[in-house]
């Protein structure tokens, strides 16, 4: 596999979340994205858990642009997951609050993220 291969974890930033909340909500992003690049390409999820896997975490700004990033990537064919809340601590349950791609190869995810900023 040429490319180095990542993960891309974005977390919305407009949202009130408590520390331990959003790294919850990052946690629930990696691991079903995770899941979901296993369903479409074994050899890329297997390659990135030797390979260290490496991970980013992002910021975005609403859940609209979150939601319009998910459609980008699921229309490229690239594994990503949505995450929503539900509902039983601080947000309103189907809040949108954190989005998992790949992992992947960095350049295919970073040419829809590279303007979101690191968390």
């Amino acid at each position: 596999m040429e490319g180095e291969l990542k993960q891309v974890i974005i977390i919305r930033s407009d949202i009130d979340m408590g520390k331990g909340k959003t790294v919850a909500q990052g946690a629930h992003a990696s691991l079903m994205s995770y899941l979901e690049t296993v369903k479409s390409n074994k050899g890329i999820a297997a390659s990135w858990l030797e390979s260290g896997e490496k991970k980013i975490v992002l910021k975005i700004e609403n859940g609209e642009k979150m939601q319009r990033l998910a459609e980008a990537f699921k229309y490229k064919g690239i594994p990503c997951a949505l995450v929503s809340d539900a509902g039983l601590t601080q947000l309103p349950r189907g809040t949108f609050t954190a989005l998992g791609i790949g992992p992947w190869k960095g350049e295919d995810i970073d040419l829809l993220t590279g303007a979101l900023k690191l968390l």
